[in-house]
């Protein structure tokens, strides 16, 4: 399209943006929403809260491996068709989750979600691309990109308030009206661009990665919520690192792989992936247990424990500008070894939680944990990107969006796994108000693991980390 749309063009440019926005801003919410509900959720359908990590697991697991499948289906298919099934399949799964009656049930309605949120954002990126002049591409992605940015910053309170007003079926409910229309409006206003004479999907390689994902996330969660012997889970581990060994030998061999190891001569971006990798492991489990730990121990209601995470949320929001300043005056390598050790000591701060612990002091270390970690991924994202080129800019981002998710779902499982075996040996099992001491060794053992991933951008060279200016790079 072109400057010179007509109204009634310009007007479904317009729509098909909301609609774009609005899907957006449904998967980012639901990367959230869904925490603070977990201990009602839990009571309803008789599980113990501490168990129902794979509630988050199965939806950001689930994501991570229909990423990569996702921008060639829409070449292959067309954008709009692949973007209303992706909707369909978010609304379907919400539906499922709202009537689950099992914790099975609700893990797997949470995979049907997860195949539709993990299409929306890529598919819906892509129609914007594909539409839009390249003068209008900063204006309209900028657009697109702030409703996803809101949606984790209102899930938790949200979230609650939905819990604690209604019931916790709400949660995913609330999906289904917004999907319908913006169902409709897809049909309606979005164009069904696909690419012609598209060669065949790498499927071998897709398989591969798909199968190391789902492999290393049940090892972790093994002696954890799935019960699994200790020679299952050792075989699972042996099972995923030979996955991902036959992914790169099979790369080296395939003419145009999932993707290519060539991205990986680039020295920033191999830090930078291996980075958000580990890095996220530790911190981002945090989401997951801090709404935990202040409902289970110290009896905040859903709401309460929603607006707890408030103070995350505006300080990861005022230190934006904040992260960019450090990262020119200072460089990469410098911030993100500083800011990840730092980010490391405020989760192992946490294991100071306990009812006598000042609200005031609660809300000064969420604030400060949150606006360490909002520099740390906008450094880690930049300087994973920054150096791709445009040949290397598509495939790079799909596999640092893979490598977020399945960094999300590891987070959660390892804290989850964490703190079942800390409740087996330290509390009853069966006395949740006993839960603490469990609680503040996962927080230590994770701080420790986040600070310990600082080695890794120690890898940087100071010479290539100095930067004029820091693109902004999406948190997710």
């Amino acid at each position: 399209m072109t400057m010179t749309d007509t109204p009634a063009q310009s007007r479904s440019l317009n729509i098909m943006l909301w609609v774009v926005a609005v899907g957006f801003f449904m998967q980012t919410l639901d990367s959230t929403i869904v925490n603070t509900a977990l201990p009602p959720i839990a009571r309803s359908l008789g599980e113990s809260p501490l168990r129902m990590q794979s509630v988050i697991i199965g939806y950001s697991l689930t994501m991570a491996v229909v990423i990569p499948a996702s921008g060639w289906l829409a070449d292959r298919f067309g954008t709009r068709r692949i973007f209303q099934t992706a909707i369909v399949l978010f609304v379907l799964g919400s539906i499922l989750c709202a009537a689950a009656h099992s914790l099975e049930f609700l893990v797997c309605a949470r995979v049907v979600q997860g195949v539709g949120g993990a299409m929306l954002l890529p598919v819906g990126r892509l129609a914007v691309l594909r539409t839009f002049a390249p003068e209008r591409y900063l204006q309209a992605l900028s657009f697109v990109a702030i409703p996803g940015m809101i949606g984790p910053l209102i899930g938790p309170t949200l979230g609650g308030w939905l819990t604690e007003t209604f019931s916790w079926h709400w949660v995913f409910l609330i999906n289904v009206p917004v999907g319908i229309a913006g169902g409709i409006a897809t049909i309606l206003y979005m164009p069904n661009s696909k690419i012609s004479g598209l060669g065949r999907f790498d499927m071998s390689g897709y398989l591969l990665l798909a199968l190391f994902m789902v492999a290393i996330s049940f090892s972790l969660d093994g002696l954890a919520e799935l019960g699994f012997e200790h020679a299952t889970v050792l075989m699972l581990l042996i099972a995923s690192l030979a996955l991902l060994v036959a992914y790169g030998l099979h790369a080296t061999r395939k003419p145009e792989p999932l993707f290519s190891l060539e991205l990986f001569r680039i020295h920033t971006f191999s830090v930078g992936l291996l980075g958000n990798l580990f890095a996220r492991i530790g911190n981002g489990g945090m989401p997951f247990l801090i709404p935990l730990v202040l409902q289970v121990c110290l009896g905040y209601s859903p709401i309460e424990a929603g607006l707890m995470m408030l103070p995350t949320t505006f300080a990861g929001m005022l230190s934006k500008r904040l992260a960019t300043n450090l990262i020119e005056r200072h460089g990469y390598r410098r911030v993100l070894v500083g800011n990840t050790f730092f980010v490391g000591v405020m989760i192992a701060s946490f294991a100071l939680i306990s009812p006598n612990l000042p609200i005031w002091l609660l809300v000064i270390q969420l604030a400060l944990f949150g606006a360490a970690n909002s520099i740390q991924f906008t450094g880690m994202n930049t300087i994973t990107l920054k150096d791709l080129g445009r040949a290397g800019a598509s495939s790079g981002n799909s596999l640092l969006s893979m490598v977020q998710m399945l960094s999300m779902s590891l987070a959660v499982t390892s804290a989850g796994a964490l703190l079942q075996t800390f409740q087996n040996h330290l509390g009853q099992q069966q006395n949740l108000a006993g839960a603490l001491p469990a609680f503040h060794a996962t927080f230590i053992c994770v701080g420790v693991i986040t600070s310990a991933s600082a080695w890794i951008f120690l890898q940087l060279s100071p010479e290539r980390t100095q930067a004029a200016r820091v693109e902004p790079a999406s948190e997710l």
